[in-house]
């Protein structure tokens, strides 16, 4: 038996003995039920914390590899002969066939706005700070916006 002694600190208090074959009574908790107590030796919990950072690290070169996929087959999508294909491979691996375009559009805009006449304005000024431009679908998203070429009709 290993007797190496943990030391006195913030996290071990007091002094205790390594003992691999100790019982040790813990909390299960498994998603928002009522969590469980179950007891297991102390080797048992070793065990289970190395195959979980050993399936930690499995997860993340998978998800590497998956990452590595999506951004070949979106690069081959609009040019392959065999798009089914690419198609069957990216549902498999839950992957989201889209891809981000930049875009420039003209939005021409007529309207009335009413003006008190007994105040300076200037209509440019006006029209600028009243006009914006929204997305009512969640796949645009509006980057920048300005306002030209503002004339009475």
């Amino acid at each position: 038996m290993d007797t190496t002694t943990i030391g006195s600190d913030a996290f071990h208090s007091p002094a205790v003995e390594y003992n691999p074959d100790l019982l040790v009574t813990y909390k299960v908790i498994k998603g928002y039920s009522d969590p469980e107590f179950t007891t297991s030796k102390v080797t048992s919990l070793e065990w289970d914390l190395h195959n979980g950072r050993q399936s930690q690290k499995t997860v993340s070169l998978l998800q590497s590899k998956i990452s590595t996929v999506k951004d070949i087959i979106l690069e081959a999508y609009a040019m392959s002969d065999d798009q089914e294909t690419l198609q069957a491979i990216a549902e498999a691996l839950d992957i989201e066939l889209t891809r981000d375009i930049e875009f420039t559009a003209t939005v021409e805009v007529s309207g009335t706005i009413t003006l008190n006449l007994l105040e300076d304005y200037d209509l440019e000024s006006e029209i600028t700070d009243a006009l914006y431009v929204d997305a009512h679908n969640g796949n645009i998203v509006i980057d920048d916006q300005e306002v030209c070429h503002v004339r009475e009709a």
